[in-house]
């Protein structure tokens, strides 16, 4: 694998900068957080729903390299759906230095606020119980999540205001305020979204944030409600800079956030974009 990186241009993971005790890899360009992989090789941990409490079991991907802590993330996926819809978000992620938990929920109808309950108890587990605990700093948390896990996620921001970031992935929700979330927050929404369609969840949502907060809004351009259950570049693009800024404090990142991105045009995958830029954290 080393071989393969050094070819594609993509450098092996660096220790962090004495500036930033977080900086996790080398320095990032386009390509390497295009890529589909990472320079953290990965591995992953099956944990089955008979050995927790609080949600369904998952799936842990976390980079091999135990020399260091990472932060981790959660992920919920969508009602009715399993972890296996997100599963593609694990090595993608884990792969650029971070512990990444896909998660099943305790069943597959669970409304939002229960998955936002769920995506906190398994960082709880990630931390307290989980097999790579020794690789986790208890203090660089994250929570992503589709659809309903999408709900879930501002849930669990509203709940947890100590999480470093959150990712709402074309989320659904009733309530349609969230002013009370201090977690800078990411929402992914989807332009030809029927199911939580953008004019009446993600767009509210964004708006409804504080807008002292480190918050973006991305909508994909032509995209459905399931565009994130499939491996998307823009999404994982955006996903992990935002991850690598708040949850490593990365600021080696900030250029693909800020200035924002352009949106709409022929070969553009985002038909909207929105940024608190200049980012304060």
């Amino acid at each position: 694998m080393a071989a393969t990186l050094a070819m594609a241009g993509v450098g092996l993971a660096a220790p962090a900068h004495a500036d930033n005790p977080y900086e996790r890899g080398p320095a990032p360009t386009e390509s390497s957080i295009e890529a589909s992989e990472g320079p953290f090789d990965v591995d992953e941990d099956s944990v089955s729903s008979l050995f927790v409490s609080g949600f369904g079991g998952g799936t842990i991907y976390y980079p091999e390299d135990d020399s260091q802590t990472y932060g981790a993330v959660a992920i919920s996926p969508g009602y009715t759906a399993s972890q296996t819809s997100m599963s593609w978000y694990g090595p993608r992620i884990a792969s650029q230095g971070f512990v990444v938990f896909t998660i099943d929920t305790n069943t597959r109808y669970d409304q939002p606020d229960s998955r936002g309950d769920q995506l906190q108890a398994a960082l709880d587990y990630l931390v307290d119980d989980s097999s790579v605990q020794d690789i986790i700093d208890e203090d660089r948390l994250a929570v992503m999540g589709h659809s309903m896990g999408g709900g879930g996620t501002l849930a669990a921001a509203s709940e947890r205001p100590e999480l470093q970031a959150a990712i709402p992935l074309a989320p659904w929700h009733l309530d349609k305020t969230w002013g009370e979330v201090q977690v800078p927050t990411m929402i992914i929404g989807a332009e030809d979204d029927s199911i939580a369609s953008v004019t009446t969840h993600s767009q509210p949502f964004y708006e409804s944030l504080p807008s002292s907060l480190d918050k973006a809004y991305l909508e994909l351009d032509g995209a459905s409600h399931f565009a994130p259950n499939t491996s998307d570049t823009t999404i994982a693009k955006y996903s992990i800079s935002w991850l690598k800024r708040f949850v490593d404090n990365d600021t080696r990142y900030e250029q693909f956030l800020c200035p924002p991105p352009n949106a709409g045009g022929l070969f553009n995958d985002i038909s909207e974009y929105r940024d608190t830029c200049p980012h304060s954290s």
